[in-house]
């Protein structure tokens, strides 16, 4: 049977461990979707004439997606540096090195920074002076974002497990063992967390105790994290699809271009669209219930970033280097921004502010054009 028919008594009854940190503060984009059901969408809406305020140059490229939290922005690069900037004016506060390549984007909560790095080691750092206080070392790279639910952060492993560590101490609360890599982010629903992983599976896992339900074949390799929402999965593959999955009834649509490319993207989903990048050089926006392309829109790179809804717009970035907002209803550019470097981060919106960082290591941090004026907190000290 490939349906996840657990009683929903059970997930009820670990509903109370879902006082996720990102949710209480939605002016914040905490982790790397900005919430526990990895949907994408920010909790504020954008200025039109958006324009850079500050930008600053870290020492390698940035692949991960920055967390916003309290004023603070929180960045990683592949040189393994963890860094704290100022939101206002991107002053350095503090760096946390690691010594490997970190492209696993940081959660923020209960005055910590979650993230793992490439050699397999779990950090948890105080977020105000950049001081480790737990670590948690597994037995391959650590690409997955952390997801936090109540008091236990999760996250996967290219050892093939998923991870459940006690959030204050580091203890292991419960590992589950899958046929392959661990890349993607688990999302979390109604105390469930859902992971698609390397090995084509859609899992089903009860946060609570790590018991299992009966995975879904999916019938392709998948790296991209699947978006929650309504009681419905959406994930690409890397068979050229992106699937539209019930969570309690198995797959409901596939959709399928014309061009024959992965996607690497996560999914952002709103009320009425799911949106995202392709390895074929289009960002897709299609409709939810019936996975039916709704526009496309073609740039000259592909793209590995995932998109952000931030009120009527989608904000995603290319490899050709480019930063665009798109309406969210019809796909028509609406805002545009050269880069001069590929961008496959995703972007993170807080407090009026998109920030994201690019190939060549520079973070921008871009704002109303009418009330900012750029300045190069940029210059690492």
């Amino acid at each position: 049977m490939n349906r996840f028919s657990d009683l929903r008594a059970q997930a009820l009854a670990a509903t109370l461990l879902l006082a996720l940190a990102p949710a209480a503060g939605r002016a914040d984009w905490r982790s790397f979707r900005g919430d526990a059901a990895l949907t994408g969408v920010a909790g504020t809406s954008l200025a039109d004439d958006l324009a850079p305020v500050w930008t600053f140059q870290a020492d390698d490229a940035i692949e991960a997606t920055a967390a916003i939290a309290d004023g603070r922005v929180f960045v990683a690069a592949l040189d393994g540096t963890l860094y704290a900037l100022d939101l206002e004016d991107g002053e350095l506060l503090w760096r946390y090195e690691t010594g490997e390549e970190i492209k696993s984007s940081p959660l923020v909560a209960g005055g910590l920074v979650y993230f793992g790095d490439e050699l397999g080691t779990f950090h948890a750092v105080d977020a105000k002076t950049g001081v480790a206080r737990w670590i948690f070392e597994v037995e391959g790279a650590i690409s997955s974002s952390p997801t936090l639910v109540g008091d236990r952060v999760l996250f996967g492993s290219y050892d093939t497990y998923l991870y459940a560590l006690d959030a204050r101490t580091g203890k292991l609360l419960w590992k589950v063992e899958t046929d392959n890599y661990v890349h993607s982010t688990p999302a979390v629903a109604e105390g469930h967390a859902y992971v698609a992983g390397c090995d084509g599976v859609f899992r089903r896992v009860r946060v609570a105790d790590g018991s299992e339900a009966e995975g879904l074949p999916v019938g392709a390799y998948v790296a991209a994290s699947a978006a929650i929402r309504d009681g419905r999965a959406y994930v690409g593959t890397f068979e050229n699809e992106v699937l539209g999955i019930d969570l309690e009834g198995g797959i409901v649509w596939r959709y399928e271009p014309e061009r024959e490319f992965p996607f690497y993207s996560s999914a952002a989903v709103s009320a009425d669209r799911v949106v995202v990048g392709g390895r074929d050089k289009t960002i897709h926006a299609l409709d939810p219930k019936t996975g039916a392309a709704v526009w496309t829109f073609v740039t000259p790179g592909r793209v590995d970033a995932s998109p952000v809804i931030a009120g009527k717009r989608v904000y995603v970035g290319s490899l050709s280097g480019d930063l665009y907002g798109l309406d969210l209803a019809d796909g028509s550019e609406r805002w545009r921004f050269e880069t001069g470097s590929a961008v496959i981060a995703s972007a993170a919106v807080a407090d009026g502010r998109l920030v994201i960082g690019t190939e060549d290591g520079l973070v921008f941090a871009f704002g109303s054009s009418a009330s900012t004026t750029t300045t190069p907190g940029g210059a690492n000290p």
